[in-house]
């Protein structure tokens, strides 16, 4: 049996780092992981439990397939609990493929660091177990440098994410800018139009007035017929 530990601080929140969690694979930085798929999920007294089958490839070495076996795909069985409240999120991993001759349990933590809790606390912990093959203690060294190396991809995609979701929100600000200056543009030219519109009409008003007022003031100025100047018969 092997004990692989290891910790990392991101100098990012806790809320940013769980987020970045979740959407971490697929990534560049390890391909090896080619999906993951939600068995259940629900909520339980405020914490998310999270069951997921996750898809890799081990790409195991010839000579090591010939003592385990090999296949396309492994599959590993994934229940995390995240609680926002205490900000903790919990991953625990076991292994589904060979799990006749190797057992892989992984736990992996994010908390935020008890120095600083601006930053996060990542800590990682493999309990690597091989049995029932021949250089048994070699293939778990195997197993073991070939996880130190994916948690150093994996904090790489940590922050590839965080990146990522930066540039989401930075192109959803710049889209709110953009629609919030068309629309104060539109409701300038509304208002712009709606003033030429009523300052049109109360020209409009003011030019009929004038013109009634005209035309009171010219009947007013005919001479009033009297009984002076009626005709004689």
């Amino acid at each position: 049996m092997k004990i692989w530990t290891s910790e990392h601080t991101f100098n990012h929140p806790w809320e940013t780092v769980a987020q970045a969690a979740w959407r971490k694979y697929p990534n560049p930085m390890n391909p090896a992981v080619i999906g993951t798929d939600v068995v259940d999920r629900k909520v339980v007294n405020g914490v998310l439990h999270t069951h997921r089958l996750v898809s890799s490839k081990w790409g195991f070495p010839q000579w090591a397939q010939s003592i385990v076996g090999s296949t396309s795909v492994c599959y590993a069985s994934e229940r995390s609990e995240v609680n926002p409240s205490t900000r903790q999120m919990i991953l625990k991993t076991r292994n589904l493929t060979f799990c006749s001759y190797i057992a892989v349990d992984e736990t992996v933590s994010y908390a935020p660091h008890p120095q600083d809790p601006t930053k996060t606390l990542l800590k990682q912990e493999a309990v690597v177990t091989v049995k029932g093959v021949p250089l048994n203690s070699y293939v778990e060294d195997l197993l073991t440098n070939r996880i130190s190396l994916n948690a150093g991809k994996g904090r790489q995609a940590i922050e590839w994410v965080i990146d990522k979701i930066d540039a989401e929100v930075k192109e959803i600000a710049n889209t709110a800018v953009k629609s919030t200056d068309e629309l104060f543009t539109h409701t300038k030219k509304s208002f712009d139009d709606i003033t030429s519109t009523a300052r049109k009409s109360m020209d409009d008003i003011s030019s009929a007035a004038k013109k009634s007022l005209d035309d009171l003031q010219n009947l007013a100025s005919v001479p009033t017929r009297t009984k002076q100047n009626l005709p004689k018969i």
